[in-house]
């Protein structure tokens, strides 16, 4: 079966390569058809698992997700989903689905959605993460649409810190991509003001998309994970979200070690040890002062009114 679905794949790139993709055909487009090859195979796999482990085991199945990381960009939700797939309750989706964001899947319907979920058992929770969720209009009625009690899970970090951290991804992208770049002070700031329209920092606008979920789910329902914390003491932070899911208490601190070279945690489970993607915690670009003042004092009146809105406060500038 794995050298059936080997083959599958291998014939499928060797087939576009021959005829020749179109310039647009990014990586990610690749790594949806090839996840989609082997969901149709019925090997699709977490990205900690082997494909031998996909074979459907007895007594599981393919489920939609009982919990959702929603968001936010750059605020720690790939950690957060590889810390929780350390539980054995937990099971999580491979990729990032962009279910009920984009509308050119969401219109292919649920069992399309159920089909890129692993395969889990009755006792297990799936967990899918989408960061593009939470910055979406249409994300929290067409995820209230499906199952109104879901819970959600929500990572944030400082707003500022975050603005330059999605700099920062773009920036490296652009490098890799050999397209130019700018310093980020270049687009923060325009015509000597704030650039409020630049998508980075209506990203962190924190209390505008939070109200737009609290139209279809209760505060009870959305357990906001703290970002910050959980790169500098992971532990306490899993064990709320273990509370909320109403899971036993499974991660420990041995699951943990701190990388001095990469200057974070990794994971230590199953016998082995993980670190997060390289891409992951690459060095921010030193900010002018000026402009940091500017994001400061744009972002405190919204982190205030969030504060108000969630009735918990952050260590945010």
């Amino acid at each position: 079966m794995i050298l059936m679905a080997f083959l599958l794949v291998s014939a499928f790139f060797l087939a576009a390569q021959t005829h020749g993709a179109p310039k647009e055909y990014s990586q990610q487009g690749e790594g949806v058809v090839l996840e989609t090859l082997k969901l149709e195979i019925g090997l699709a796999s977490n990205e900690t698992e082997n494909y031998s482990s996909q074979v459907k085991p007895p007594g599981t199945n393919r489920r939609i997700p009982q919990s959702i990381i929603i968001g936010v960009r750059k605020g720690g939700t790939r950690a957060l989903l590889e810390m929780l797939d350390i539980h054995p309750e937990i099971v999580v989706a491979a990729t990032e689905v962009h279910f009920f964001d984009w509308d050119e899947n969401y219109v292919k319907g649920y069992d399309w959605y159920r089909n890129l979920m692993p395969f889990s058992y009755e006792h297990q929770i799936t967990v899918e993460k989408t960061p593009g969720y939470f910055t979406s209009s249409l994300a929290p009625e067409r995820i209230h649409g499906m199952n109104s009690s879901i819970k959600l899970l929500l990572i944030l970090r400082d707003p500022t810190e975050r603005v330059i951290s999605d700099y920062t991804q773009v920036y490296y992208n652009r490098l890799e991509s050999h397209k130019p770049v700018q310093v980020i002070e270049d687009i923060v700031i325009r015509n000597g003001a704030l650039n409020t329209k630049y998508k980075a920092i209506q990203r962190s606008l924190y209390d505008v998309h939070m109200a737009n979920w609290l139209k279809f789910f209760s505060l009870e329902q959305i357990h906001i994970v703290d970002g910050d914390t959980l790169i500098k003491d992971p532990l306490p932070e899993l064990q709320k979200v273990e509370r909320f899911l109403n899971l036993p208490p499974r991660i420990m601190s041995t699951n943990f070690y701190f990388n001095q070279t990469k200057g974070f945690y990794c994971i230590r489970s199953d016998g082995r040890e993980r670190c997060l993607h390289e891409s992951k915690g690459r060095p921010h670009p030193v900010v002018n002062s000026t402009v940091l003042e500017q994001l400061h004092a744009y972002f405190k009146d919204h982190n205030q009114n969030f504060y108000r809105m969630v009735n918990r406060s952050f260590n945010w500038h």
